[in-house]
């Protein structure tokens, strides 16, 4: 039996554990998934917006590739110190890293790390009850809130900003997010990117979103726009970016009504400055113009926002995983076509797919192929991975050995029915349980 681990039971590592099991080549394979999390699914339960039932859904995918008879969730497993390659090397015949990339970007300039500046990914987590997120992380008590980022993260959170607690009681959301988001005293949203409407990376499904909020003006500077050397003709556009620039110009055109709130989409301009003493008081931004190269140059003229909280969404970067290489300048493991590469050979018996593969980009579907093209290359290199290394039976026992206490997926089922059971008690929907004593005393009802 070829014995396989993958790390990370988001998209990349479940569709790379069906990519291994579906496959005729090596008929008997055994895939562990591990997760340091009790709980699977990786960025579609912690990353999608409360909101958005129909991405959710796609945990009904990936349940069904863990729920296989040749499949096995393991989360609470933490791969790190004394669970390193290759320890799991000792205990598996491949390990299949899929660990996304999970550090954000920085703005790179001063006082980015004043209080209430922070990355909007955490700010996901927060609503989203990621256990390392504390469950009263954000008060939400400022008036004024910048967004930094013109992609479908920034403008996830720029709508839950914006949009009344009263639509997410029917969402997962946890309870003292809702309560948070239910006393929030935000009247101003401002999404703000370096260039220009035809150049952002949101989908139109999630910017025609936020002209669907009750009690919310969406405002767009028409100058702005013009700015754009697209936005006269973007017959030349992809049909995304035409799409945007259409919709933003029918939000341009509109008279404001005078809503409660206010969601303010900028463009053409950079972050320069996050102000204040003590707290963040708000953002400088220098006003750019597009060049001739596609992208932006500076005009030395300076605009200021006030915000009482900031969030930057300019883009993810992997991070080096203890005892595997590591290509700062990409934030990716050296690779050829899914196979870890050490000193520029492969190193046998270790792969790895999905952003920590490839980098930050695409969407969840993209992982499908990235997965296929790594279980591909795992599956040709069978015959020697079954010759080279001789495992235990059972790895199972080898990661209680090594101080795992992982949560099978009766473990998980418990969890879940744990927040049903507060969701009822809330008068709710399921309600997610936001930290980690909670859902381990969950997973382990009996202890």
């Amino acid at each position: 039996m070829l014995r396989v681990a993958v790390v990370g039971s988001g998209p990349s590592g479940v569709y790379t554990a069906e990519a291994l099991v579906r496959q005729d080549t090596v008929p008997d394979v055994a895939v562990d998934v591990l997760d340091r999390l009790p709980c699977p699914y990786g960025l579609v339960r912690y990353g999608v917006a409360p909101d958005h039932e129909k991405i959710k859904s796609l945990q009904g995918n990936l349940r069904g590739v863990l729920e296989g008879p040749r499949v096995r969730f393991l989360g609470n497993v933490t791969v790190g110190e004394r669970l390193g390659p290759a320890e799991l090397l000792g205990l598996y015949h491949a390990v299949v890293y899929c660990v996304g990339a999970a550090a954000d970007r920085r703005l790179g300039v001063p006082g980015e790390d004043l209080p209430g500046s922070c990355s909007a990914t955490r700010f996901v987590s927060w609503y989203s009850a990621h256990p390392d997120e504390p469950p009263d992380g954000f008060a939400l008590q400022a008036r004024s809130a910048v967004v930094i980022g013109v992609g479908n993260v920034a403008v996830d959170v720029a709508r839950i900003l914006a949009r009344g607690a009263q639509d997410l009681r029917r969402t997962d959301v946890p309870d003292a997010a809702l309560r948070a988001l239910a006393g929030s005293r935000v009247t101003d949203v401002h999404i703000v990117g370096r260039r220009g409407p035809s150049q952002a990376k949101f989908t139109t499904k999630e910017l025609r979103e936020l002209g669907g909020l009750p009690e919310v003006d969406v405002l767009v500077r028409p100058q702005e726009l013009e700015l754009d050397p697209a936005y006269t003709d973007p017959s030349g556009l992809p049909a995304v970016a035409r799409r945007n620039v259409e919709v933003l110009r029918e939000w341009a055109e509109r008279v404001p009504r005078g809503r409660a709130r206010r969601l303010h989409l900028r463009f053409f301009l950079r972050p320069a400055e996050l102000l204040g003493e003590g707290r963040v008081a708000g953002a400088r931004f220098e006003r750019t113009t597009p060049d001739e190269c596609g992208g932006v140059t500076g005009t030395g003229r300076y605009e200021e926002i006030g915000a009482q909280l900031v969030l930057r969404s300019v883009g993810y970067r992997g991070v080096p995983l203890a005892g595997l290489p590591f290509d700062e300048g990409r934030g990716v493991v050296p690779n050829e076509e899914g196979r870890v590469l050490r000193d520029g050979a492969r190193s046998p018996g270790e792969y790895v797919a999905g952003w920590i593969k490839r980098g930050p980009t695409g969407v969840i579907g993209t992982n499908r192929p990235c997965a296929k093209q790594t279980a591909a290359a795992l599956v040709a290199d069978a015959p020697m991975l079954l010759r080279a290394r001789k495992v235990p039976g059972d790895p199972l026992d080898g990661l209680r050995a090594l101080g795992q206490d992982p949560v099978a997926w009766p473990g998980w089922l418990a969890i879940e029915a744990a927040e049903a059971a507060l969701g009822r008690t809330l008068e709710r929907t399921t309600v997610k349980i936001p930290d980690w004593p909670g859902l381990l005393t969950a997973a382990h009802p009996g202890r």
